[in-house]
């Protein structure tokens, strides 16, 4: 399975109040997988932006233009982009974080053309693929969401896919050993239905201590 989205769900359990009708929700990106039970209450601002459409380059256009911290320069010169700029250092964050090595039980790849893509998702998961992502009845503003029943545990063996921000589509995709992947059916407050991914890291003795999420 590749996903292409995660849910964030607050790890508090007592992290809602109501007054005068109105409802206050912390939101935060991480969650303990307790957090996962039904008439949970959920902020997810993140799962109702609008998404980013930067379209992946040709292959051949993107096999052209060196990938790498190294050629920083040429890059930022393809794309007539100067120095120091916000957009010059979001292109250097993304070739970085492409250029991270792998933590221990970790395999990492960055896509830069659909091509690329299926072929290195194959490459990971063999060619019986299934795509997973948000799903959602009608378009809403509203992030205030509760966990209704029917969670579906779809398994361990994936690839999440992050897209990064690039002139062209970037998606860095990424498989953590004990990870489990769920897909998590919501309904907003104003009735919107939904279908959300919530990946559950289950070691995360690898990590830097560091991490946001400690």
């Amino acid at each position: 399975k590749i996903i292409f989205a995660e849910a964030s769900i607050d790890s508090n359990l007592n992290n809602f109040k109501v007054d005068d009708n109105i409802v206050s929700v912390d939101e935060t990106t991480f969650f303990f997988q307790r957090d996962l039970r039904t008439g949970k209450l959920v902020n997810l601002p993140n799962l109702i932006a609008t998404g980013d459409k930067t379209p992946f380059l040709p292959d051949r256009v993107a096999k052209s233009i060196p990938f790498s911290s190294a050629k920083l320069p040429e890059i930022l010169n393809h794309f007539s982009l100067k120095p120091q700029t916000r957009d010059a250092n979001t292109i250097g964050e993304t070739i970085r974080g492409c250029e991270r090595a792998a933590i221990n039980g970790e395999q990492k790849f960055c896509a830069t053309s659909l091509e690329s893509f299926i072929d290195l998702s194959i490459s990971k998961l063999g060619k019986q693929i299934q795509l997973l992502s948000i799903e959602f009845s009608k378009e809403t503003k509203n992030p205030l969401f509760t966990i209704s029943r029917g969670m579906q545990n779809m398994g361990e063996h994936e690839l999440v896919c992050h897209k990064m921000e690039y002139p062209g589509a970037v998606f860095l995709c990424h498989a953590l050993n004990k990870t489990g992947v769920y897909k998590v059916p919501l309904v907003g407050r104003d009735g919107t239905k939904a279908n959300a991914l919530a990946v559950c890291h289950k070691d995360t003795s690898g990590w830097n201590p560091k991490h946001m999420a400690f």
